[in-house]
């Protein structure tokens, strides 16, 4: 049955196929602090690491598209400290710094030296930050419907801000955020949450969709810091990692303004934008994204080419 559902600069869930046999096990790993994260893996291949958005588990994923992504990789989702299935040490103060240091001593802790990264929404925060603080752990980074930080952001409006920051929120308020209101848009938010029904029936995603409320805060209080903070757009500059920089061309929750900043501030990042996507582009075109994910991550680096990518 589905459970609760957020966004938090990002939200959703996993699917599975007709006669889909893998079954989500979920491990624990011990950072040096003592903090235990929950984590579960699928696929063979490269490492990617998936770095969700915030107030949500590991299990929020689209089901379609880590079907898609573990083709060809060892997709490894994990729920941040506070929430879902982790532990809650640590909370008092959280910044995006030490959720991406939260990453790489996970990393650690499951023998993986070096990976691919994906950040969605929040997790694109934290994805920058571990490429900034822990390039020696990061191979190429795909950056998805978020932004970065400081007085560069380009906020969306404030109905979907405040929906965005709010604990109590159902269903319907998230998927007006996630998915455009088209009715392409409409359609592609109900069969979202059937997938999300589906896979955590039949065990493909893990029963972990609870979000505790010192977690949720934590989270919130983390983004305000990175919204203040003017470091991370003078960092990125920095950058010799490989990064694919995503979104979709009608995301109210993150504008698409704000991929244009990212993509100027990165040196050598590529830009592949998604027209019709909202937020949740990455869910609403999940083999089309997995697609352009797996060239990137597979691909020579060339000279950038066209970055504009259809459904």
């Amino acid at each position: 049955m589905r459970r609760h559902l957020i966004v938090g600069a990002v939200a959703l869930l996993l699917l599975p196929a007709a006669g889909a046999a893998f079954t989500a096990r979920v491990q624990r790993a011990t950072l040096a602090d003592g903090t235990r994260i929950a984590w579960y893996e699928r696929g063979s291949g490269p490492p990617l690491l998936m770095n969700m958005g915030s107030a949500s588990t590991m299990s929020e994923w689209d089901p379609l598209l880590v079907r898609e992504l573990a083709r060809t990789h060892r997709l490894i989702m994990w729920d941040y400290r506070g929430i879902g299935l982790s532990s809650a040490r640590g909370l008092s103060g959280l910044t995006m710094d030490r959720m991406a240091d939260d990453a790489a001593g996970l990393l650690t802790a499951i023998g993986v030296g070096r990976a691919d990264v994906l950040g969605w929404s929040l997790g694109g925060f934290v994805t920058q930050r571990m490429a900034v603080r822990h390039p020696d752990r990061v191979r190429r980074v795909v950056l998805a419907g978020t932004n970065a930080g400081g007085p560069t952001v380009v906020l969306g409006p404030e109905w979907a801000q405040a929906v965005d920051s709010d604990p109590d929120r159902g269903d319907a308020a998230v998927m007006r955020v996630l998915y455009p209101r088209t009715p392409q848009g409409r359609a592609a938010a109900r069969a979202f949450l059937n997938r999300l029904d589906t896979a955590s029936e039949s065990g493909e995603i893990p029963d972990d969709f609870r979000v505790s409320t010192a977690g949720f805060r934590a989270q919130l209080a983390a983004e305000r810091r990175w919204m203040a903070s003017t470091a991370n757009p003078r960092q990125l500059r920095t950058l010799r990692t490989p990064v694919l920089v995503a979104g979709g061309t009608l995301d109210v929750l993150t504008p698409p303004a704000n991929d244009r900043i990212l993509a100027r501030q990165i040196p050598g990042a590529r830009r592949a934008v998604w027209p019709r996507g909202g937020h949740a582009f990455l869910f609403q075109f999940a083999p089309s994204f997995a697609g352009r994910v797996h060239d990137f991550l597979a691909a020579p680096l060339a000279p950038p080419a066209s970055n504009t990518v259809g459904p």
